[in-house]
């Protein structure tokens, strides 16, 4: 299965970009031996929309726009569900074992994810119910990515 990480706004250089490659480059190293690679990162501009719901709307068409045909779609959003690391594994495992050739993993801009999204999405998850820096999500989707794949394969990278 093939997965992109869509990112509204554009991470600049620095310890946060360095960390984030780190782990996604350890994520396309160790995951194309269990069906999940590493293809790209999408960054779109922020929208300049007059109010949240249009700039939302705006974000959303722009993610519409890079999503393959049957795409899985897995958002990440305050209001979605905490797994636990092994639960986000387990759902990339179902995803790639049901024959979904493309993950499109989702962070929304500032103003969050257009609510049409979430009717659309294979599922809706949540790094906490705090409130994190844009920047802060991609290093952490970027490791759990990783940490899926040591899960998956057994790595002690993963103690439970």
């Amino acid at each position: 299965m093939r997965i992109t990480l869509f990112a509204v706004g554009r991470l600049k250089a620095g310890p946060e970009s360095e960390l984030t490659s780190r782990y996604l480059d350890r994520f396309a190293k160790a995951g194309g031996a269990l069906g999940l690679d590493f293809t790209r990162t999408i960054e779109v501009v922020e929208s300049r929309a007059a109010t949240a719901e249009l700039r939302k709307k705006d974000e959303a068409a722009q993610l519409a726009r890079n999503l393959p045909d049957g795409a899985a779609l897995i958002l990440l959003d305050e209001r979605g569900k905490t797994p636990d690391s092994p639960g986000f594994a387990d759902l990339l495992a179902r995803l790639r074992d049901e024959g979904r050739r493309d993950l499109v993993l989702a962070i929304g801009g500032a103003d969050g994810l257009d609510p049409d999204l979430h009717a659309k999405a294979d599922a809706v998850i949540c790094f906490g119910r705090m409130t994190w820096p844009h920047q802060l999500v991609r290093i952490m989707a970027a490791e759990q990515l990783y940490r899926a794949v040591t899960i998956l394969s057994g790595h002690p990278y993963h103690r439970s």
